[in-house]
């Protein structure tokens, strides 16, 4: 099937990936209408590919050695050390080891991947940035095979063969193709517990005591304590050749924070009281130089909270509406899947179109093959979150052979930690 007109609302890794998607799938026009009026670089959470994952991406011609990132071969578990009864020698100021674990990542700046997305972008795709859409025309979910409207902010109202949901979590085209929306299986649902987010430049890490000589820089860190852990990791910089710290800290919800509807708190909102409440989390549970790491070098202008959610729609496709990324499913960061997910929503939907003769058939084969990978993935990362965070185990008792049982436990009731494997590309065709 050729030709076609595809609207793409959100215009952040998972919009820019189904666009070009479509394009080399032979779509004859595609939009992407992003609310923001301009670019998304400055958005910089760290994110995390794991090596076989990006491999299969590679071939799939969604990622490429030409995107800046960082190399990871190793996760450090460790939690904070008491010093000895005794009273001879002292604790560790990094804390104790618990496990070192062998796996392999590349660590992206989101901004960074962003722009390189958006840059390989093929030259048919129109980006129509501050276009807010307000409604999608829900009407051909009532069994009628006409297009789908979108409607902007601006008055306009255009007509499209298929209308992708690549808006996020809040998904605008979520609540037109769920009508039920009121059902709380078709709405985020919050897991219990937050994390507080920053990242800084990794010079900074000279002026702690040892400098940076403590944490090598091919580690992910992971500090474990009772009722939340912090991850800590390396990712690039905005500017080609620097490399940022990115931290992410679960923590519970603090007393303050309004959950009466999907939120966050973004960069530079926290009040000084609010920043100083992380600092006496960092102090109270973290080893010092971790503590440092959050609480002293991290200015409060790069500081954010994010609730953790859970999200799994009842479906994906109906009518000429298809939701993509985080707008089908939100999974808990523990898992590491959420970019891996956005652009394997993106490559089974290319390879839905190739075999497919008309559009129901193209949004059966997209339902059909991620529909079910999204299920199992929102369940682990639901059981990864019990078994890190709210369930957790005594830290203090855990050693190196008991975190490897712990591991297998939590992968034992199905779905693949850093995502599913990605089926080979018919005929090994390399996506262009």
């Amino acid at each position: 099937m050729r030709g076609g007109s595809i609207a793409v609302v959100g215009g952040s890794i998972a919009g820019c990936a189904f666009a070009r998607a479509a394009v080399r799938a032979g779509a004859e026009q595609v939009v992407v209408l992003e609310r923001s009026p301009g670019r998304l670089e400055d958005r910089g959470v760290g994110l995390c590919v794991l090596d076989p994952r990006y491999e299969e991406l590679v071939r799939a011609g969604h990622l490429d050695d030409g995107i800046r990132h960082h190399r990871l071969v190793l996760r450090r578990w460790l939690t904070r050390e008491t010093a000895p009864a005794d009273g001879l020698g002292a604790a560790d100021p990094r804390g104790r080891v618990l496990w070192v674990q062998d796996l392999g990542f590349r660590s992206y700046h989101w901004g960074v991947l962003w722009q390189a997305l958006r840059e390989r972008a093929p030259e048919g795709v129109e980006f129509r940035l501050g276009e807010a859409v307000t409604a999608v025309d829900a009407a051909a979910l009532d069994g009628g095979d006409g297009p789908a409207r979108v409607e902007t902010a601006a008055g306009g109202r255009e007509p499209y063969d298929l209308v992708v949901g690549a808006d996020g979590y809040r998904s605008l085209v979520r609540e037109a193709l769920c009508p039920e929306a009121a059902d709380p299986a078709s709405r985020p649902a919050y897991a219990g517990y937050v994390c507080w987010r920053g990242s800084f430049d990794a010079r900074l890490l000279e002026d702690l005591p040892g400098g940076a000589g403590p944490w090598p820089e091919d580690e992910i860190i992971t500090v474990c304590y009772p009722g939340g852990q912090v991850v800590l990791y390396r990712i690039p910089g905005l500017e080609p050749g620097s490399t940022q710290v990115n931290w992410v800290f679960y923590a519970p919800t603090p007393a303050w924070l309004r959950l009466d509807g999907p939120t966050s708190v973004p960069a530079g909102a926290l009040s000084g009281a609010q920043f100083a409440e992380l600092a006496a989390l960092a102090e109270r549970h973290l080893p010092p130089y971790w503590a440092a790491v959050v609480a002293d070098l991290t200015p409060r202008e790069r500081t954010f909270i994010q609730p953790v959610y859970d999200l799994d729609v009842p479906r994906r496709t109906a009518g000429r509406l298809l939701l993509a990324g985080d707008a089908a499913s939100v999974v808990r960061p523990h898992n590491t899947s959420g970019v891996v997910k956005a652009l394997q929503d993106a490559w089974a939907f290319e390879e839905a179109w190739r075999s497919a003769d008309s559009w129901t058939a193209l949004l059966s084969a997209y339902e059909r093959d991620r529909g079910p990978v999204g299920r199992e993935t929102v369940e682990l990362g639901r059981r990864l979150g019990r078994a890190q965070v709210t369930e957790a185990p005594d830290w203090a008792v855990m050693d190196g052979p008991a975190m490897v049982d712990w591991w297998r436990r939590q992968l034992g009731g199905g779905g693949v930690f850093g995502g599913h494997a990605l089926a080979q590309p018919p005929n090994g065709r390399q996506a262009s």
